[in-house]
């Protein structure tokens, strides 16, 4: 069954699929994100699309009137390819500051983590990118794209070192904010 929605980024159940690794990849194995072109082709079968259609047929879960139902009473221990831990909140944020300006967000976070795999990425990076732009706020990284436009960019030193410049920065502020930036399994 075709699942259809107007805004793919912010799926249903709340992850955020344009900071995933599977959206931001190319092949056969891209996802289109949640309700994207051929989305049915890829998840045929997806529990949380199946409850939105017994229920209330919902843009995202927070605006159905069950919420916050057993799925959302504690935030999920584990991760598949991109990280759970911040879908309740996500969804708070979303519900407080209007739909509509939480996407204006995420396009500025996806638009940070297309620019970082685009030009710091040695092929090793991504997951480590779509982690760190998925888990922090998008005040620390748009401080962080500051220094790496101010301090990195220019320097007279190649790729790799940058990337390690980089990545020290986003580790840094991680610890400062205790945001474990791995994976979850």
């Amino acid at each position: 069954m075709e699942f259809k929605r107007k805004y793919p980024l912010f799926s249903l159940c709340g992850l955020n699929c344009g900071l995933c690794p599977r959206y931001q990849t190319d092949g056969i194995s891209k996802c289109p994100g949640c309700g994207g072109p051929d989305f049915h082709l890829k998840h045929p079968t997806c529990a949380v699309i199946t409850c939105n259609k017994k229920h209330e047929n919902v843009e995202y879960c927070f605006q159905c009137s069950s919420y916050p139902c057993q799925r959302y009473c504690e935030p999920s221990k584990v991760d598949s390819f991109i990280s759970y831990r911040n879908v309740i909140s996500d969804f708070n944020k979303a519900n407080k500051i209007g739909i509509h300006e939480y996407q204006m967000e995420l396009n500025e976070k996806v638009n940070i983590l297309e620019f970082l795999i685009k030009n710091y990425n040695d092929g090793r990076k991504k997951s480590f990118y779509c982690i760190v732009v998925n888990l922090l706020n998008l005040a620390d990284l748009k401080r962080i794209m500051e220094q790496i436009d101010e301090k990195i960019k220019n320097q007279d030193i190649d790729t790799k070192e940058k990337i390690k410049l980089i990545i020290d920065l986003f580790e840094s502020k991680a610890k400062n904010k205790n945001i474990g930036l791995k994976l979850r399994k």
